[in-house]
């Protein structure tokens, strides 16, 4: 059985005697005139650096010299004993002792039993050390930063719960604060990323969210209004067709870090709303991509553990250059049996694929019936890092034909885990040939009823036909990535805040507000 969390008590008489007196204690600190939510407060240290800096005076001897610290943070544990107090401070950086005396503080001591844990507190004072050896302030100066009026999640177990965890965020970063070291990795992988492509010349950029026409990837979009204009919108499903736009004009190396939208299910490795990377390079094709994210992965997994090979589950995952080049229709043929070239359309492998078990529609899409071969059974067995290339035309209305085997193109998708991390191609540039796939693209969402086939952008046509140089093109799901270097095995864990069903009253108020 989980433990309470922080808004699920024993029982609810519990939860409202305690909000009840921690809004008689506000009141009471309001009494004394005193704000308990102070617009600053100027720290010059943090815990961490408040006892690294005494650590350093004490082994200098240099103690007597050494300036008060003043610093700050939540309260997570209160010892009082009569005259004198012990509690913890901890702020970003770590835990620090303070230690509160009456003697010292005078009246400031009488705040004391209007404190609870979870409140902010500022303090000043020497270091020094206690019986038991513990770095700690002795405060001769305390400050109510912020009166907590809730109480936080159960002490000594912490926040256990997952829903809660998910959709109150920073009820998890309290109650498990070693949570917070994911999303620092997070931040240092897309800081090491934009780092690698600025070394390598290209330029960051932006492009728009909201757009007419939803392409660029097979994906069902999120649809709004714009009042002002009376027009339809979409939230952008990829940033490809922006970006080639660009090296049209003339910037030969670009990228973008962004969030993309897609209006499908939820699972352990895809949520609606991810953050993407796409770059794309003039006169380079997909051979040379492929040593491109060799490279950046490899370099990100040396930045966050010093070496290419990280934990990830029970084992390693070695990101060493070069990863194995696998070709797809020989890894289906291996795997479940399937020879897909001899099935050329999709009514004779809608059969092939009901006698596997696939469950295909009645009208289904060839390129759609070999994702699923290739999702069932390829991508579990692709656990260390793996490029899949010889991609059928069928799946990729944008990238170029293979001049040495028709039918297929210049594509590859990266893997590890059992999850795709990546898909690149050499860019289709023929105006003519792009608007034949858009074409088809269209055909199958008529004929088929495939919603997420991509839909035919006229003003990129435009563009292209102004001439658009050979271009490698690169997409990374950052999300995903982040699972693989900080060994997470949902993409949950490194959302700070990931989409969630709503809550049943959450439902009933969206439907009323309708």
């Amino acid at each position: 059985e989980l433990p309470p969390t922080a808004d699920q008590p024993d029982n609810l008489g519990s939860l409202e005697a305690n909000l009840e007196s921690r809004r008689v204690k506000l009141g009471r600190i309001h009494e004394r005139g005193i704000d308990p939510y102070p617009a600053r407060f100027e720290r010059n240290c943090t815990a961490t650096e408040a006892i690294t800096r005494f650590v350093a005076a004490e082994t200098a001897n240099r103690l007597g010299s050494a300036d008060p610290v003043v610093l700050a943070g939540r309260i997570t544990s209160m010892r009082v004993m009569g005259r004198a107090a012990f509690l913890d401070l901890r702020d970003a950086s770590g835990t620090v002792q303070a230690m509160l005396r009456q003697n010292v503080l005078g009246d400031d001591y009488s705040l004391l039993p209007d404190l609870d844990i979870g409140d902010f507190l500022g303090v000043s004072g020497n270091m020094m050390r206690t019986r038991t050896g513990q770095p700690t302030v002795e405060a001769t100066t305390i400050t109510i930063l912020a009166k907590g009026m809730r109480p936080l999640p159960e002490k000594w177990h912490g926040l256990r719960d997952v829903e809660t965890r998910y959709r109150q965020r920073y009820l998890d970063l309290i109650a498990n604060p070693e949570i917070a070291d994911t999303f620092v990795q997070r931040s240092r992988v897309i800081s090491g990323i934009r780092r690698f492509l600025d070394d390598r010349g290209f330029v960051e950029v932006d492009t728009p969210i909201l757009v007419p026409i939803p392409a660029g990837a097979h994906a069902r979009p999120f649809i709004t209004h714009h009042n002002a204009l009376d027009m339809q919108l979409y939230l952008r499903i990829a940033t490809e067709l922006y970006l080639k736009r660009l090296i049209v004009g003339g910037l030969d190396k670009v990228y973008e870090i962004g969030r993309v939208f897609r209006n499908e299910g939820i699972d352990q490795d895809h949520n609606p709303e991810f953050t993407l990377l796409e770059s794309y390079e003039a006169y380079a094709d997909y051979n040379n991509v492929m040593e491109m994210v060799e490279s950046l992965v490899s370099t990100l997994a040396i930045d966050l553990h010093g070496s290419p090979r990280v934990p990830y589950g029970e084992g390693f995952i070695d990101f060493t250059p070069p990863w194995q080049r696998l070709s797809l229709p020989e890894e289906i043929h291996r795997r479940c049996g399937v020879d897909i070239d001899q099935y050329p359309d999709a009514e004779s492998l809608i059969g092939k694929a009901a006698e596997m078990g696939l469950d295909p529609a009645p009208r289904e899409a060839r390129g759609r019936l070999i994702d699923k071969m290739l999702s069932v059974y390829v991508e579990p067995h692709l656990v260390q890092p793996s490029f899949l290339i010889d991609y059928p035309e069928d799946m990729s209305p944008l990238a170029k034909g293979r001049p040495d085997k028709p039918g297929y193109v210049e594509r590859f998708e990266a893997f590890a885990a059992g999850m795709e991390i990546a898909n690149a191609y050499t860019e289709l540039n023929d105006p003519g040939v792009q608007r034949a796939r858009f074409a088809e693209q269209e055909h199958l969402r008529a004929a088929y009823g495939d919603d997420e086939a991509d839909r035919t952008d006229e003003d990129f046509l435009t563009a292209l036909e102004y001439g658009m140089p050979p271009t490698g093109g690169l997409g990374i799901g950052i999300d995903r990535l982040v699972m693989l270097l900080t060994g997470q095995a949902t993409i949950r864990d490194v959302l700070l805040f990931p989409q969630m069903r709503a809550l049943s009253s959450d439902a009933d108020d969206d439907h009323d507000s309708r």
